[in-house]
C-alpha cells in the first residue's frame, strides 16, 4: 500500500492518499463498518499522520467515511433511504448525459459504446457476471464522459462515490434475470443514441437506473433476511 517515495510536497502526499482511499473504498476492498486508524494507514502509506487525517476528513465531506470524536473513523455505507436519493439523482443526470450524447453525432464514446454491448452481449451469453459488472461500469463512463459536459460529469462523479457503486452494482445483477435485462436495456439506450432520439434515450436511460435501483433493493432485502 505504500505510496512511492517521491520529493513532492504535502499537498500531493495527500492528494495521492485520498484517491487510494478513496478508491480502496469504492472498490469494496475496505468493506462498511472497517475501522481506520490513522497510525495504521500512515504506517502502511509510509506517510506522517497529517496528510492521513486531512485525507480522512474530505472523505468523510464526501459521504465515504464517519468520523466519531472519541470514537474512531470508519468507512461509511449508504443508508436505504440515502440509496434512494442517490439513485434518483443518478437517473437525472445519466438521463441528461444520453440526451446530449445523442445530439452530439457519431462521436467516438459512441463508437465505444457499441463495443461496450457487444462484449457485454457476450458476457452475459458466457454467464460471466464478474465481467458484465466491469462492462456496466465502463457503459456508464462512456455515457457521461460522452455528454460532453464538465458541470454534470463532476457531479456525477462524486454522487458515485458517495454511493460505491462498483460495491453494489453484484447485488443488482444477482437478482434473478437482472443479467439479461440490463444488458438488454443498454444495447436499446446506445440504438436510440445512434438514431439521434434523444427525448427516448433520455427516457428509457431513466428507466433503466430505475429498473437498477428496484433490482438493488430486492437484493439488499434478501441478504437482510
Amino acid at each position: 500500500m505504500a505510496l512511492r517515495r517521491q520529493r513532492i510536497d504535502g499537498l500531493s502526499i495527500q492528494s495521492r492518499v485520498i484517491a487510494e482511499m478513496r478508491e480502496r473504498i469504492i472498490s469494496g476492498e475496505l468493506e462498511p463498518g472497517t475501522n481506520l486508524s490513522e497510525i495504521a494507514l500512515a504506517e502502511a502509506f509510509g506517510v506522517s499522520r497529517t496528510p492521513v487525517r486531512e485525507a480522512l476528513k474530505q472523505l468523510q465531506t464526501e459521504g465515504l467515511v464517519e468520523i466519531r470524536p472519541r470514537v474512531g473513523t470508519f468507512v461509511r455505507a449508504p443508508s436505504r433511504r440515502e440509496i434512494t436519493e442517490l439513485f434518483q439523482m443518478k437517473e437525472l443526470l445519466e438521463g441528461a448525459a444520453a440526451r446530449l450524447l445523442a445530439q452530439r453525432g457519431r462521436v467516438p464514446e459512441l463508437d465505444a459504446l457499441q463495443a461496450n454491448v457487444a462484449a457485454a452481449d457476450a458476457a452475459v451469453a458466457a454467464g460471466d457476471r464478474d465481467r458484465y459488472a466491469a462492462l456496466v461500469q465502463e457503459f456508464h463512463d462512456l455515457l457521461i464522459t460522452g455528454a460532453d459536459n464538465a458541470k454534470l460529469e463532476a457531479h456525477y462523479r462524486i454522487l458515485m462515490n458517495q454511493l460505491a457503486y462498483q460495491r453494489l452494482v453484484h447485488t443488482s445483477l444477482a437478482q434473478p434475470g437482472r443479467l439479461t435485462q440490463s444488458d438488454s436495456e443498454h444495447r436499446h439506450v446506445v440504438e436510440l443514441i445512434a438514431a439521434k432520439d434523444g427525448d427516448s434515450a433520455e427516457r428509457v436511460m431513466r428507466e433503466h437506473v430505475r429498473a437498477s435501483h428496484r433490482a438493488l433493493m430486492a437484493g439488499l432485502d434478501a441478504a437482510a433476511r
